[in-house]
């Protein structure tokens, strides 16, 4: 079982830059990959990033490409999401998630799926203004 905690959420103008950071329990966290989401009020929850169990390998969606940057620290049991040039369409709550079972990148037709997660944080909140 492993527990997750997103931080570093806020409001920002748009433009700016957020580091989201992602705390997880247990030894297990190193073997997992894991991925980042997000949930804007009244849609449904996006695939963001993902990084493979060793950090690797990394992708992301289109609309976030060359902002964003997902890494990892196994040594801290940590997963973070840098997010610069921030922009309105951004605003929304993210949330990290754990995969167990596949620790590699995997096909986008899997990982982009919030049902190929295991485990989800309860999310932190991000508002881009104008």
């Amino acid at each position: 079982q492993v527990q997750l905690v997103e931080s570093g959420g806020g409001l920002v103008q748009a433009g700016g830059s957020l580091r989201l950071s992602c705390a997880a329990s247990g030894r297990a966290f190193s073997t997992y990959a894991m991925g980042w989401f997000r949930q804007a009020p009244g849609k449904e929850r996006d695939f963001v990033a993902r990084i493979s169990w060793s950090g690797a390998s990394t992708a992301y969606a289109d609309s976030v490409k060359g902002r964003f940057t997902i890494s990892r620290d196994n040594a801290k049991n940590t997963v973070y999401l840098q997010m610069n040039s921030l922009k309105p369409e951004d605003t929304a709550v993210y949330y990290c998630a754990a995969d167990r079972n596949r620790p590699y990148l995997g096909s986008s037709s899997a990982y982009t799926g919030p049902g190929e997660y295991d485990y989800w944080g309860q999310g932190t909140g991000v508002t881009v203004s104008s």
